[in-house]
């Protein structure tokens, strides 16, 4: 344990007396662009959630759509961060985003939602469904929303840290005894890109990359303990599926006929918990699709443009497959 570098110091953050921390990074964020002057392929622009808790939703349309008063398919979108840092704002989320609704033209809306320690879990899956339910009324209000998004065909989507979020929030509307309590919001699936879980026991990919150079387990031990419920441990359901009554929700999720599609690499330290949370899944009679691949590492996907677009035609193909199930 002596060789690995201190967690804090690898999260550039620092803990603070009243349980709250300090983060010390310095990467930059961008403003949204909603000229539609601009000679830009994707106008953004920010719409408040819930004033009083700070949250907002990013839109990026496609100027494509502007131009040919298109519908298009609405994907709502969590960043990564494992639950403390990081914004919507966040320059590399905010570019994923640009490029993720460009690629695969659909309207994203990205979800800024409360940072643990400060708002420890479930305040961000209450962020996600305040979400859902703030995207629903705005199908009659918001401009871009209300000429460009096809509301009946909705997933959730986020990476890392935002794909637990996306699997949570997908998990407690499932739940809901009303499945028409988004209407007409409908959600046809799940996408989960390096989806961030865990438990107390390590797994074989966390043995072999004990000493990975962006996440490493000890790092992530820390951020479940400054994002978890006080005094509980790592199989709590929020990390690890496979606990509490997570198994019998998915039966919800079979129900709604929801698709799932889930990607990784096996260069990712988190591998084995998103292996086991696909066959999980698949096991309560979920229609899932896997994608795992060699090499790469945690997050590749958002700065590298290679493992990002192969990603992208991976959703692509997904959401294709999925609208041609539309019901």
């Amino acid at each position: 344990m002596s060789s690995q570098v201190d967690p804090f110091h690898h999260l550039k953050i620092v803990r603070n007396t009243d349980g709250t921390i300090t983060r010390l990074r310095e990467d930059p964020h961008t403003s949204p662009t909603p000229d539609p002057t601009l000679p830009i392929p994707v106008l953004t622009k920010d719409a408040p959630i819930n004033q009083a808790k700070n949250t907002f939703a990013r839109i990026f349309l496609p100027r494509e759509a502007l131009d040919h008063k298109l519908k298009l398919p609405l994907i709502v979108y969590f960043h990564g961060g494992g639950f403390v840092l990081f914004s919507a704002a966040s320059d590399f989320f905010h570019h994923f985003c640009v490029n993720l609704a460009n690629h695969l033209n659909s309207i994203v809306v990205s979800v800024e939602y409360r940072l643990a320690p400060e708002h420890r879990l479930p305040a961000a899956y209450e962020d996600a469904v305040d979400a859902l339910h703030w995207i629903k009324t705005q199908s009659n209000t918001n401009d871009w929303l209300k000429s460009h998004a096809d509301y009946s065909n909705c997933f959730l989507m986020g990476s890392s840290a935002g794909a637990n979020i996306a699997y949570h929030a997908g998990l407690r509307v499932a739940a809901e005894v009303d499945h028409d309590y988004l209407r007409p919001l409908k959600i046809r699936g799940l996408i989960l890109v390096q989806p961030f879980f865990g438990g107390t026991k390590r797994v074989s990919s966390e043995m072999r990359l004990m000493d990975d150079q962006v996440l490493p387990p000890h790092v992530c031990d820390l951020l479940w303990e400054l994002s978890l419920p006080v005094g509980v441990d790592r199989d709590h359901e929020y990390c690890n599926p496979t606990a509490g009554d997570g198994p019998k929700v998915l039966d919800k999720v079979r129900e709604r006929e929801w698709r799932v599609v889930v990607t990784g690499c096996y260069g990712d330290p988190l591998v084995e918990h998103q292996v086991a949370l696909a066959r999980l899944m698949k096991e309560e009679g979920v229609a899932v699709v896997s994608r795992f691949s060699e090499g790469g590492c945690h997050g590749i996907e958002i700065r590298d443009r290679f493992h990002q677009n192969l990603l992208f035609d991976t959703v692509k193909d997904f959401i294709s497959s999925s609208s041609s199930l539309l019901g």
